[in-house]
């Protein structure tokens, strides 16, 4: 599958800004089943960026507006290729994964996506409420899956009913919120239960004939470390993995640390308007036989 995707984020402000210093993370990531083959970021006004890698292995670039200036404008394309089969579904919990995952070594090299943060701290009883529920971790594989649709039976997705600041131990209570919700609860819930998940940022291709839900400017979802296999993506807001319709940008261990768009200046308030566009460019063609 090979998408086309134009994100263009306008930033107003109510009084003229005198200096700016901004970093976005829109650029896709290349990896074994994701390839970006086109990349290209337009600054109005205009400034050339420089690219840096971060602690997560996400692509950061830094521009500087040092003139006077009422609007910012970032405006990104992208052309991106994917192919994902599923198979999680059909993992068979081996005695050797097992061992894996029971094992010091697996621990520390993950012990980042183990940890709570902020956004992702549940209390205990919130925890043992869910595991009295869907059952003890035996098999983290099938956990996973279930937690995905815990978080997806029991949460509506609302856009009203939380905002950006909006945290796991918060939003559980609420059973409400948007794919960014859905994502740190099903975080909490997992590390808790001593399995290395990272938060994933990225753009949902819904379609016209598409029953799945995702925001209209970005998606975002979960990956869990299967041993002896990687990260794989289970999005909990459609009770789904994520294959080819998701589109990867940056991965973290919760929405701080993958913000699309930081910056400081110099002025008044701000308003931000946000236009995405993914468009399918080409899809393998069915053979009928």
């Amino acid at each position: 599958m090979k998408y086309r995707i134009e994100h263009t984020n306008t930033f107003r402000y109510d009084t003229p800004v005198d200096q700016s210093m901004n970093y976005i993370r829109l650029k896709p990531k290349t990896d074994e089943c994701q390839r970006l083959l086109e990349y290209q970021s337009d600054i109005t006004p205009a400034s050339l960026t420089k690219e840096t890698t971060d602690l997560w292995g996400n692509t950061v670039e830094t521009f500087f507006i040092p003139e006077i200036h009422e609007v910012l404008e970032v405006k990104t394309t992208s052309t991106v290729s994917i192919q994902r089969s599923p198979f999680i579904r059909m993992v068979d919990y081996t005695l050797e994964m097992r061992n894996i995952f029971h094992s010091n070594l697996f621990r520390k090299h993950y012990l980042a996506f183990l940890k709570d943060t902020p956004y992702t701290f549940l209390y205990i009883d919130q925890i043992e409420e869910v595991v009295k529920e869907i059952g003890e971790n035996t098999n983290p594989v099938q956990f996973s899956l279930d937690v995905m649709g815990y978080v997806y039976e029991k949460f509506s997705y609302d856009t009203e009913a939380t905002n950006v600041n909006t945290k796991a131990s918060e939003s559980l209570p609420l059973q409400r919120g948007v794919c960014q919700d859905f994502a740190h609860v099903m975080l909490g819930i997992l590390r808790a239960n001593s399995i290395p998940a990272r938060y994933v940022s990225g753009y949902l291709y819904v379609g016209e004939k598409s029953a799945l839900v995702g925001d209209a400017a970005s998606h975002a979802w979960v990956e869990v470390m299967v041993p002896g296999i990687g990260w794989c993506g289970l999005d909990p807001t459609n009770n789904v993995e994520a294959l080819e319709n998701h589109i990867r940008i940056s991965t973290g261990r919760d929405y701080s640390d993958l913000s699309p768009l930081q910056g400081v200046y110099r002025g008044g308030s701000q308003s931000l308007e946000v236009s995405v566009s993914c468009t399918l460019l080409d899809a393998p063609v069915e053979q009928v036989y």
